[in-house]
């Protein structure tokens, strides 16, 4: 059976840094696409980054400069750097995974091109 994991989240300053990371387990990951998603209170789910099996990238507008995506195939590990965080950045962070041998749908951050979810991480951002 699948699982992805989410770990890292936590309460930062404005400005602060938190890498997440998360785990796969179940599945050699390395074929599939890999997103990053978050969703506030009272706010829709909104993609945040995708990594695809051959490296490439794709931000969303508002944290590009800031989010770095990438992922260690050997770890099966799926990471996201969150460098300058701001208190728009607070939400439940997801990460996710395409089926297998699937690329990262288009557009990239649309969820529903994800078949598998973690659980979540918390990432609160006080300014």
């Amino acid at each position: 059976q699948v699982r992805l994991v989410e770990s890292g989240g936590g309460s930062v300053q404005s400005g602060g840094s938190l890498r997440l990371s998360c785990a796969v387990s179940g599945y050699t990951y390395s074929s599939s696409c890999m997103g990053w998603f978050r969703q506030a209170p009272g706010k829709e789910r909104e993609g945040v980054a995708s990594i695809d099996s051959d490296g490439s990238t794709t931000y969303a507008d508002s944290v590009k400069g800031r989010f770095t995506v990438s992922k260690d195939n050997a770890k099966n590990t799926l990471y996201l750097q969150m460098n300058s965080l701001k208190p728009e950045d607070t939400a439940m962070y997801y990460c996710a995974q395409t089926l297998p041998q699937w690329p990262c749908p288009v557009p990239a951050l649309m969820s529903r091109g994800y078949a598998r979810w973690g659980q979540g991480t918390q990432v609160t951002v006080s300014s």
